[in-house]
């Protein structure tokens, strides 16, 4: 299986420098297939209980180190990238981090405001020096939000303490999944993060935490929002409606704080870019353009685009329709309903990238391995009695 996996890696990387047409997932491409062979090489000549750590080590060095510190080195890396660092340089200098009349694609800011916060490193460090040129690169900073909040998922969900991550991890991150967003761009890791992080911390009764940590995802990426009705209804189902309230009041009053300031003083920047331009509703389209089946639609010109968003809207609709109907009762459940919402939105946006589907996969992947399960049903919560019985949400 170890071998298959590197197999598939190897022939995904090869096929980059062949069918891309950005000079860095070329590069990455380049890197990264030789590295996965020689992966799998390593899984099938050492014995067994050396063969995944040295395979995960030789991915993760030549998937992901490798390439990112070159590109890192020379300055290169996809546009978002360059758009959240200057999104920080304005927001330091103007006050504001959205360019009020943008005029190319590069000039569109699609983040919301915290995403900022990953561009100041960069300010603060400048790029006189090859240490500063790397340590100060957004991509570093999204990785390492990502490999915190993935272990603090880990250690919530874990039912013993008994087992470092680092296998997993390195896996994971090695893996093309995210070994090539990371190398070139990143910039949705962190989201992947804290969207897992959110539900661990919801099933673990941490309101506080769970509410800051759901502001700050909703507070990156509009495509966040949803998780926060999907945990607050998990706290309720689990742990009933003072814990939920007090999620969502935090959630909520610390997003609408961040946001507040931008809507105010940019409003009419921040609704083109932040959500005109990525649902390609802008004279200058965004180059999020994977044919996807809302993409496909979205190409037969206006009829197409409305049939895009429709279908969209309608889907969502189901999904929340379910989310009310059967609360989850765990953080795989909650990872789940957030995941299929999130594919769907994906799949059917009129504008996207394959690389957005990383975010629902990981949410279905990680806390399943963390809590050493597959089934999202309802764990034994620690500290809670079995014979009480869970709190119903309210009918009418």
């Amino acid at each position: 299986m170890q071998l298959i996996g590197c197999l598939i890696a190897a022939g995904w990387a090869a096929a980059f420098p062949l069918v891309s047409d950005l000079p860095n997932q070329k590069q990455w491409g380049l890197i990264a297939a030789p590295a996965y062979a020689l992966a799998g090489l390593l899984c099938l000549t050492l014995p067994r209980r050396y063969a995944a750590r040295t395979a995960a080590a030789v991915a993760l060095v030549g998937a992901v180190l490798v390439p990112l510190g070159l590109l890192a080195l020379h300055g290169r890396h996809q546009s978002e990238v360059m758009v959240v660092e200057r999104s920080a340089h304005l927001l330091l200098t103007t006050g504001d981090a959205y360019l009020p009349h943008p005029v190319v694609v590069t000039d569109y800011n699609p983040y919301l405001p915290a995403m900022a916060l990953f561009g100041l490193p960069r300010q603060l460090l400048g790029d006189s020096t090859a240490f500063a040129q790397v340590a100060g690169d957004a991509r570093i900073w999204f990785a390492l939000t990502f490999f915190a909040c993935l272990l603090g998922a880990w250690r919530l969900l874990r039912p013993s303490r008994d087992r470092a991550p680092l296998l997993p991890l390195a896996v994971l991150t090695a893996s093309p999944l995210i070994a090539l967003a990371l190398a070139v761009g990143g910039v949705d890791l962190p989201l992947i993060g804290v969207c897992c992080l959110a539900m661990a911390l919801a099933e673990r009764d941490r309101t506080v935490g769970a509410g800051l940590v759901l502001a700050l995802a909703c507070t990156l990426k509009w495509t966040a929002w949803p998780a926060l009705p999907v945990a607050v209804l998990l706290l309720w189902r689990l742990y009933g409606r003072r814990p939920a309230a007090r999620t969502a009041l935090i959630g909520t009053g610390v997003s609408v704080a961040v946001i507040l300031p931008s809507v105010l003083t940019q409003g009419d920047a921040l609704a083109e870019q932040v959500v005109r331009f990525p649902l390609g509703m802008t004279a200058i389209r965004t180059p999020a353009g994977s044919p996807l089946p809302g993409k496909v639609l979205a190409g037969f010109g206006p009829t197409g685009h409305a049939i895009s968003m429709a279908l969209m809207t309608v889907a969502l609709i189901g999904v929340a329709i379910w989310l009310l109907a059967r609360p989850p009762v765990s953080a795989i459940a909650a990872a789940d309903l957030l995941a299929a919402g999130l594919a769907i939105a994906f799949m059917l946006a009129p504008a996207g990238r394959f690389g957005y589907l990383a975010l629902p996969a990981v949410l279905v992947i990680w806390p399943r391995l963390a809590a050493r399960r597959w089934s999202g049903r309802r764990p034994v919560v620690p500290g809670r009695v079995p014979d009480v019985p869970e709190p119903a949400l309210p009918r009418g």
